[in-house]
Parts: C-alpha cells; sequence; structure tokens
C-alpha cells in the first residue's frame, strides 16, 4: 500500500511540474519563448558545463545577450564528471522546478527547453526568443545550482537604437 501511495505521490508531483506551457505534450509559447526551427537558427551558441576544481559547478559563458526574434542553436556539452541539465525558462519558474527536483531528484524530462546530459555527452536545443526580458538557464539537479550552475539571459530589443 505504500508503493502505492508514493507511485501516487510521484505522478501528482511530475503532473504539477509538467502543467505549465513549455511541459510534455504542450509546445505553447513560454516567458522565454518557443521552440525555434532548425533551418532559420541565427546563430549558435556554444554551452558548456563542468565542475571547477573548488567544488563549483559552471556553465561557459556565464551569461548571454539575445535579440527579440533571434532563434539561437544552443550545443551542448558536458565537459564535466557528473550529471548536468540545462533548463532555459524565466528565474522563477525555474525556482519552481527546482523545488520539485528537490522532492524527486531522478525526475525525467521530456521539454523543448531543456536537456540532461550525462559526463561527455552532447547535446541541442533550437531556441526563438519571443519576448524582452531577464530569463535563465540552469542545472536543477539537487545542489548544482547552489554550486553556481546558472546564467543569465539577456533578451533586449535588437530594433532598438544604440
Amino acid at each position: 500500500m505504500k508503493t502505492v501511495a508514493a507511485a501516487g505521490l510521484v505522478l501528482l508531483a511530475a503532473t504539477a511540474a509538467n502543467a505549465g506551457p513549455g511541459h510534455s505534450g504542450d509546445h505553447d509559447e513560454m516567458a522565454v519563448g518557443k521552440p525555434g526551427n532548425a533551418a532559420q537558427v541565427d546563430r549558435t551558441v556554444e554551452i558548456r558545463m563542468h565542475e571547477t576544481d573548488d567544488g563549483q559547478m559552471l556553465f561557459e559563458p556565464a551569461s548571454l545577450e539575445v535579440s527579440r526574434g533571434e532563434t539561437i542553436r544552443f550545443a551542448l556539452a558536458n565537459d564535466g564528471a557528473l550529471d548536468h541539465e540545462f533548463v532555459l525558462d524565466d528565474p522563477a519558474k525555474n525556482q519552481e522546478h527546482k523545488e520539485v527536483m528537490q522532492r524527486f531528484p531522478e525526475m525525467e524530462h521530456d521539454d523543448p527547453n531543456s536537456a540532461r546530459l550525462a559526463p561527455g555527452a552532447n547535446g541541442e536545443i533550437v531556441w526563438t526568443f519571443t519576448n524582452e526580458g531577464t530569463f535563465e538557464f540552469a542545472c536543477l539537479i539537487p545542489g548544482h545550482y547552489e554550486s553556481g550552475m546558472h546564467a543569465a539571459v539577456e533578451v533586449i530589443d535588437g530594433n532598438a537604437a544604440n
């Protein structure tokens, strides 16, 4: 009976975590944008995930600026010794997701704005930024965000005069 109750709680939490736009089966536009068309990529940004000798976990680059309407191919490389993930979203949404990951650290994702990579693995996300604002990409595996694994994404009006 305890196993059935635990399985029900896991299913409930996974359903709640995936209820918003951009989660499995629902590819509506999110605040951070929408999945992009690989044939219409404006540029590729290489993202390196790794740990340092002093215990930090990092993304390189540590920040990114893009223009509203720009489609980016994120070429992801996990150069570290641990699993890492890349979750692109609004900072508040990432914090909500991080709290769920604390309770269910092995949660699998099938979202167009995220990828989980084993050590040495590569991945790719193509994303179109449709709204201006400050967003982030982060690793939400328990302890990784707190160890420095998050980076700001500033989306600016690409048509504004400098």
